[in-house]
């Protein structure tokens, strides 16, 4: 297989150079409807190649959440595929959103449908539950090392349902969140200039000084936007680990489409704010 650079040192120039965003993909019926598209296969394949095209060359990440393509079935996917390769090709780099979590074998084909050089939907990067075990995720790890690819562990996410799981507390008297972050923070211990193991947490969340969030690798972090979370929340959320932080924007950029100029102009507004509120 050959050996891509570490996702984490490709993520931290990306986010040097592009500035620190990452755009959601996120074809859901609404959006496609409020650009005048209709709910099917065409409209789908419009408005992914409206915004790799619009956007792909400046933007550090994408997210394509795949729920969204799988839901047209192979003809979804095929849109996906091609969506993930040419924004790729064009410098951004791709995080797929699946959140796949399972055991064995299984944990390990799941990985190779997004973190084997040679995949269809080959992709930077994979959203991954590990609330069958962090252990389980092991397939996954082993083949992201490999791949030069990385991962995104769920920790503290952002939905109100999610603490019922996520702020449990173990027999050592630790969060199962804070357990997750931990496990991260070995992962990627003695990695310059970023490690390539992250963990999904909200920029909703408010104060998480709580919590050790410089897991040596990146925080993406949904929430902005129309979810209510701003910018300039994140040096308050993230605290000492903002720098390491990839802020998701969906709605917010994709609600300025179809035309290729309004996409533009919401992504770097939103790109230039981070940046400020990052640097202080």
């Amino acid at each position: 297989m050959s050996h891509l650079e570490p996702f984490g040192a490709r993520l931290r120039r990306a986010m040097d150079e592009r500035g620190p965003l990452c755009v959601g993909i996120d074809p859901h019926a609404s959006l496609l409807g409020s650009w005048g598209l209709a709910d099917d296969v065409a409209g789908l394949e419009r408005f992914s190649r409206t915004v790799v095209e619009a956007l792909a060359d400046r933007v550090a990440v994408f997210k394509p959440q795949i729920a969204f393509f799988e839901r047209f079935g192979s003809r979804g996917l095929a849109v996906l595929e091609t969506s993930v390769a040419e924004a790729r090709a064009a410098g951004a780099l791709v995080v797929m959103d699946a959140k796949r979590g399972d055991i064995g074998s299984t944990m390990a084909a799941y990985a190779e449908s997004f973190l084997r050089k040679d995949a269809p939907l080959f992709s930077d990067a994979l959203t991954v539950s590990p609330y069958l075990g962090y252990g389980s995720l092991k397939p996954a790890v082993d083949l992201a090392r490999e791949s030069g690819t990385g991962l995104f562990v769920l920790a503290l996410t952002s939905n109100p349902e999610g603490g019922e799981v996520q702020h449990a507390v173990r027999e050592d008297g630790r969060g199962v969140g804070a357990t997750m972050l931990a496990h991260l923070a070995a992962e990627n211990a003695g990695e310059e200039p970023l490690g390539s193991f992250g963990a999904v947490v909200g920029a909703t969340l408010g104060d998480l000084s709580s919590y050790d969030l410089d897991v040596n690798g990146p925080l993406l972090a949904p929430g902005i936007g129309a979810q209510g979370a701003t910018p300039a929340d994140l040096p308050r959320v993230f605290g000492a680990a903002v720098r390491n932080v990839v802020p998701n924007v969906s709605r917010a950029v994709l609600s300025e489409g179809p035309r290729a100029a309004g996409l533009r102009d919401a992504a770097e507004r939103f790109a230039d704010e981070v940046r400020t509120a990052v640097d202080g």
